[in-house]
């Protein structure tokens, strides 16, 4: 595991304050003029078309999408710029964010020519939507006993199966799904592919699932027996895993693993300011704060090793999981040290804010592939046996 030095992440960080300011400066006046309102968890729930349009329009999308794709051939250490600020501040990210964060590079990395001048485009303007075909029921996080098969017809693919947890896929143009197309269930890692799935299809059902608060950004996705031509093929046939974990590694390294509730602490932090603090709060949320700038270091590293070329699986594993247990423990402690009540209605921005995300907290450590996955990921990458 390569990573760089404290003195070069600085004089990196030094090099996009433009970019942040400018970003910023988008943001304040979005919010300012009733273009989004603040909230936690904003790139699962916060599907806004619109807003991803404007977002687009300003270049910030696509940002590591190569110009000839219709992208901005910009760095990942550029993006995480935009994505951290975009997660700081509650914006409605949702309708882009998986096909920006992982649906591109992968497609970049694995795709055809034809595929990459299909999707990638639509994905740098902001028009073309990706859901994520991995989970299925009864497989909890053993992602690799998927029983979605896929039958090959020499000019098409017949899937059949099902798919859970699909987020966004009721609003998707594709999804991206992991099937096996050769051996047995048991076969394990060998024998898997992936395929890009246009949607709306025929013969694929898609059911919403709601969760507590009542939202439906999760479906049931059920595969009818539908045809996919050929060239939905992604990649090779067979190595579906490794690029899955190459996939993953986008995923879990990003900021929103620790960025999903900064909302909240921004918003307590200013409430704090003007009502006045006890010595309790205000210890609460220096450790909270310092919690966090340990967690935006971990991840500047992984942004800066994707930029060298690397693939920095261990340490985003390691900040999947640091990150989203933190974002629980943020939730818990501004709870416990204020006299707030969680209510998701009335005037309180604030105590709807909380609510939201105390009835998101159980998900944290779960999407994206539970800790103790994690935990295994990070001692199987550094020898431990």
């Amino acid at each position: 595991m390569t990573v760089t030095g404290t003195e070069h992440l600085d004089g990196i960080e030094s090099g996009f304050e433009h970019l942040r300011t400018e970003v910023r400066a988008f943001l304040s006046h979005e919010s300012a003029t009733g273009g989004f309102v603040p909230d936690t968890d904003s790139w699962m729930t916060g599907f806004d078309p619109g807003f991803s349009a404007r977002v687009a329009g300003r270049g910030w999308l696509g940002m590591t999408i190569p110009t000839e794709y219709g992208g901005h051939g910009r760095s990942p250490l550029e993006r995480f710029v935009v994505s951290e600020e975009m997660l700081a501040h509650g914006a409605p990210v949702a309708a882009h964010w998986i096909a920006d964060r992982q649906m591109a590079p992968s497609i970049l990395a694995n795709g055809s020519e034809e595929q990459k001048r299909r999707y990638l485009p639509g994905i740098a303007s902001g028009r073309s939507f990706f859901a994520i075909g991995m989970s299925e029921p009864d497989a909890g996080s053993d992602l690799a006993a998927v029983r979605t098969r896929a039958v090959d017809n020499g000019d098409s693919w017949t899937i059949t199966g099902t798919k859970v947890w699909t987020t966004g896929a009721h609003l998707a143009h594709a999804m991206v799904v992991l099937a096996r197309t050769d051996g047995q269930p048991g076969d394990r890692h060998s024998g898997l592919s992936q395929f890009v799935v246009d949607l709306p299809h025929p013969d694929i059902e898609i059911r919403p699932l709601r969760s507590i608060d009542g939202q439906a950004h999760f479906n049931e996705v059920v595969f009818h027996g539908a045809q996919v031509p050929a060239a939905a093929l992604l990649g090779k046939r067979g190595n579906g895993w490794a690029q899955v974990m190459g996939e993953l590694a986008f995923e879990r390294s990003g900021p929103e693993r620790y960025l999903s509730t900064m909302p909240l602490l921004r918003a307590w932090a200013a409430h704090l300011a003007a009502t006045g603090a006890t010595p309790g709060q205000r210890q609460t949320l220096g450790t909270l704060t310092a919690r966090a700038w340990a967690l935006r270091r971990m991840s500047l590293r992984v942004a800066a090793e994707l930029t060298a070329g690397r693939k920095p699986d261990v340490l985003a594993a390691m900040v999947k999981d640091v990150g989203s247990t933190f974002e629980g423990d943020l939730v818990e402690a501004v709870r416990a040290s204020s006299a707030l009540v969680a209510r998701r209605g009335g005037a309180d921005s604030l105590a709807r804010m909380l609510a939201h995300s105390v009835l998101h907290t159980p998900v944290f450590t779960l999407r994206g592939g539970t800790n103790e996955i994690l935990r295994g990921i990070v001692a199987r990458g550094l020898g431990v046996r």
